[in-house]
């Protein structure tokens, strides 16, 4: 079964047009019109897991119901093993606009919660957060514990994958190691589990109607400054953004000395994925914290 029939199954039998459209680096995109004139976005990838495409609608179900930021609406989940994928309602994009919305928004999706670092969202399934053909696996700890482990065994992981990728010497991936063993003393202050995005670059904002969406989530309980310096590694929001947050929820002293701790998981995520240019970043990155 194509992936079309499949849409026309789950969405409606009187689907006219399934053009390919967008999807990013990783995944197909669908623009999905129906005879009555209702539109759907949907993503696919040919031998990619289902179970990816459950942790995604998910996600997205977890984040909203906060009410904070909206989210497009999850429509159905294509499960089939052949090419699986997501269908989500059509929001229509337009120009960024109100950064201070995402800023508290954001804020009051963190101060959410979880019930612990590294648990996926209610409803998803599996052991390992997902970013495509990248995956790390989940070291799931309760709440009255910090993020700080969670975090090395992230970077270790991480490290060793680009290394067998190619995309980090020896020496770089040892440097790696060297963040990943003092990394009680680069995270800060213990927090809370936070109810985290997972995937936060502004490539996974939408601006529609003058407000934020968040799309693409690998939402878990994370901390909620691996969110922040994951947005500003891709497009750094203004003092809007940051001014409206901290009126909601303050930021530990000390974190702006901390993005780059942050960022070296989302580098290391892309030289996996990517190649050598983030992996060189990443090693850089590492040899910064390290002073």
């Amino acid at each position: 079964m194509s992936f079309s029939q499949s849409v026309s199954e789950a969405v409606d039998p009187d689907v006219v047009s399934c053009l390919p459209g967008g999807g990013g680096d990783i995944n197909r995109g669908w623009r999905i019109e129906t005879a009555e004139g209702d539109r759907f976005f949907a993503k696919s990838r040919p031998g990619g897991s289902v179970a990816e495409f459950v942790n995604e609608a998910a996600g997205l179900r977890w984040l909203g119901e906060v009410g904070a930021l909206p989210v497009p609406e999850v429509i159905a989940v294509v499960e089939d093993e052949t090419e699986p994928g997501l269908i989500l309602d059509w929001v229509e994009p337009g120009p960024r606009a109100d950064e201070a919305e995402l800023g508290r928004g954001l804020a009051l999706i963190h101060q959410a919660g979880a019930d612990g670092f590294d648990r996926l969202a209610p409803g998803a399934t599996g052991n390992e957060i997902r970013f495509g053909e990248a995956a790390m696996p989940l070291n799931p700890v309760p709440a009255g514990e910090g993020f700080a482990g969670v975090y090395a065994a992230r970077l270790r992981h991480l490290g060793g994958e680009a290394y067998e990728h190619g995309a980090l010497g020896s020496s770089d991936r040892d440097v790696i190691e060297q963040v990943a063993d003092r990394a009680d003393g680069l995270a800060g202050p213990v927090e809370p589990p936070a109810r985290v995005h997972g995937d936060l670059w502004s490539g996974n904002l939408l601006w529609s109607e003058g407000r934020p969406w968040l799309i693409d989530p690998a939402a878990h309980g994370g901390h909620r400054e691996l969110d922040l310096a994951m947005l500003e590694l891709f497009g750094s929001p203004g003092p809007a953004f940051y001014s409206a947050y901290e009126e909601v929820a303050p930021l530990a002293d000390g974190y702006r000395e901390r993005i780059g701790f942050w960022q070296l998981q989302p580098l290391l995520v892309h030289a996996v994925l990517f190649g050598g240019g983030y992996g060189r970043s990443a090693a850089v990155t590492a040899r910064a914290c390290l002073g």
